[in-house]
């Protein structure tokens, strides 16, 4: 059961800034951002999508994130996903950048390997957070290590940590695993709901690859999902209960195999999302990162409102607007089920007022 919508989108729960949008796009902040702390990564997955980027030991400055986070909540930035191209919990100063992040009134969230959630983050940081999803991609240590690229005692890194945030979590606050479905580890997941279960995990997401056409690997780019979740999702599902949730999410999956989008443009690009690599450029698609098109400045250098209503963002407009060949881009992109919203509401079905 999907409580959270996440193999869907949140979109039309934002009236106001869809009429922004439509109104005055140029000032339409992003109600999402994802920043990456930090480019190093303690681990190196099979299926990275920004393996190309290099995992550089790099990292945002705090003084200089938290000046900029305080511009972003006052021009209405909601949330923000601490991720990247690196291990985000690699950050030094990760504890008070989540709690500041929170204090400018802006939603927190991280996706993690885990194996640096330590108990002092958790302690520190955990009533600032909105949820922590956990990726990993595999039931049982061996397969764990063999896709993560890392050691086996990473395995049980991880759900040491997982056990200490679900004890400590506050009331809201939502501790979930995520997992690629793989044909290297589809056999194991049974194995991870049930170690999920038993943890006190509130959901497992199972979603599909998203090839990004930047990446190195390729070892996935054709995978095909049809005959590769039908059986092994109804038996995932058997393990739900009152507290526990499996996330299957069969539209994206479904949505890899097919061969039409069902729009023929991104709306949700420059608008309602933005991602801060670790070196502070601002980019306003994460599928194009080191891109010149997408980036729009740097935060080490101008505040983000500023960059944000810039010139590169205005020419990124018209380029997107105008030029941008979407068979070029991500499929299945973080953005995905928005602009199948956004493209139905600018393309409206002649009968839509038959409600």
């Amino acid at each position: 059961m999907d409580n959270h919508n996440i193999d869907s989108h949140k979109i039309h729960l934002h009236p106001d800034r869809i009429e922004g949008w439509r109104n005055d796009p140029l000032h339409t902040f992003p109600i999402y951002v994802e920043i990456s702390p930090v480019g190093r990564c303690n681990h190196r997955c099979t299926f990275c999508a920004v393996d190309y980027i290099g995992y550089h030991a790099r990292q945002l400055n705090m003084d200089i994130l938290k000046t900029n986070l305080k511009d972003m909540g006052s021009h209405g930035v909601k949330s923000i996903m601490y991720a990247g191209e690196g291990e985000p919990l690699l950050h030094p100063d990760i504890g008070e950048i989540t709690r500041g992040t929170k204090e400018v009134g802006i939603d927190v969230a991280f996706t993690t390997n885990a194996v640096a959630m330590t108990k002092r983050f958790i302690d520190e940081a955990v009533d600032s957070i909105s949820w922590i999803k956990v990726s990993c991609n595999a039931g049982d240590a061996g397969t764990y290590a063999a896709i993560h690229q890392t050691k086996e005692k990473d395995w049980e890194s991880v759900w040491r940590n997982i056990s200490y945030a679900v004890e400590k979590k506050k009331a809201g606050t939502s501790i979930g695993v995520q997992t690629l479905l793989l044909p290297d580890n589809f056999k194991t997941l049974d194995a991870l709901a049930q170690k999920c279960k038993e943890y006190g995990v509130d959901y497992l997401v199972v979603k599909p690859y998203s090839h990004n056409l930047s990446s190195i690997t390729t070892v996935y780019k054709d995978i095909k999902y049809r005959d590769l979740y039908q059986s092994m999702l109804t038996s995932l599902k058997e393990l739900e209960s009152k507290e526990f949730k499996i996330v299957a999410r069969e539209d994206s999956m479904k949505s890899w195999d097919a061969d039409d989008r069902g729009y023929s443009k991104c709306y949700s690009t420059p608008y309602f999302w933005a991602y801060i690599m670790a070196t502070g450029d601002v980019y306003g698609c994460s599928a194009y990162l080191q891109d010149p098109r997408f980036n729009y400045g740097n935060i080490n250098s101008s505040l983000f409102s500023t960059i944000w209503l810039g010139g590169k963002r205005k020419e990124a407009m018209r380029f997107i607007e105008e030029d941008l060949n979407i068979n070029e881009c991500r499929k299945n992109c973080r953005m995905d089920k928005v602009n199948r919203y956004l493209w139905e509401l600018k393309h409206p079905d002649p009968h839509r007022n038959f409600i």
